[in-house]
């Protein structure tokens, strides 16, 4: 057998109990026109506060609006942000990483200066910063913790890079005359892109959870749009008489967030050689 289908026959059920709970929730952010009940913006004063009925499966807020469908459009909102936030700093990371590892000296102790200055600050602090500085609303947001995590991809990616800029395959491509941008694209980042694509889910939904806390404290997607963040803000004041508003959302971000947590750890113990052996005897085992 293969050796990708033993470790693949060896990946726990908590790694494909996340891979599915990413799934779902990428489906119904796909779908939420057709999952959705309701405008997730129409207002209904005469239902304000509403339990959770067949109506509306997850209550009401203060304003009527349901929330099974905001919760719904939320997830649009949130992996949206998760997305784009993580590939804006992981592309800006991994170049950063690349130049940092492979060419050292001076090149090295700038970019490091850089996402060193970067990492004195608390990333919900950074990304606060930024989005005050450019204004509230999805775009700066998305930007804003995409910088915040900028400095993590750059430093994975020089250490990785350090492992490999010294190997055979790089000295024989350099010593065969290949430019510094065809080493680097061709021999030096196809082997270090696993623990990047790693890093890249655990960052997920960490970019989640600091865009629920931008728009938690209202700057970050503005109103009337759906954010997991907003519901959180708009259930502040009915904590004891309408809980159901705060509950929606917060399992809605814990639920995404534990599932990207999951599928992160399966597909770093997947794709780390130390943990071969163990991956074998467990697919002998099965």
């Amino acid at each position: 057998m293969p050796e990708w289908r033993r470790r693949l026959a060896a990946v726990n059920v908590a790694t494909w109990v996340g891979a599915t709970i990413v799934v779902l929730v990428l489906l119904s952010a796909a779908f939420a026109p057709i999952l959705a009940p309701h405008d997730p913006n129409t207002t209904n004063l005469r239902a304000r506060n509403a339990p959770p009925s067949l109506e509306h499966p997850f209550g009401t807020d203060a304003l009527g609006r349901d929330l099974a469908s905001r919760v719904v459009y939320g997830a649009r909102v949130s992996l949206r942000v998760g997305l784009i936030s993580v590939s804006v700093g992981l592309a800006f990371g991994v170049v950063f990483g690349l130049l940092a590892g492979y060419f050292g000296g001076r090149v090295d102790g700038l970019i490091m200066a850089g996402m060193d200055f970067l990492l004195a600050f608390p990333a919900i602090l950074l990304a606060i910063a930024i989005v005050a500085a450019l204004g509230p609303g999805l775009t700066q947001v998305m930007v804003a913790v995409g910088v915040a995590l900028l400095p993590n991809f750059a430093r994975v990616t020089r250490s990785a890079v350090l492992g490999v800029r010294n190997s055979e395959y790089v000295l024989a491509a350099s010593a065969l005359g290949a430019s510094h941008l065809r080493i680097l694209v061709r021999h030096v980042l196809p082997n270090v892109m696993t623990p990047i694509v790693v890093l890249a889910t655990l960052n997920a939904a960490f970019a989640i959870i600091m865009e629920a806390g931008l728009s938690f404290l209202g700057i970050g997607v503005q109103p009337p749009n759906a954010t997991w963040g907003s519901i959180l803000s708009d259930g502040r004041s009915g904590l004891v008489d309408a809980p159901w508003i705060t509950m929606s959302a917060g399992i809605a971000i814990s639920v995404t967030v534990l599932g990207l947590n999951i599928m992160g750890d399966g597909l770093r113990d997947l794709t780390d050689p130390r943990s071969r052996g163990a991956v074998r005897e467990g697919a002998n085992r099965a």
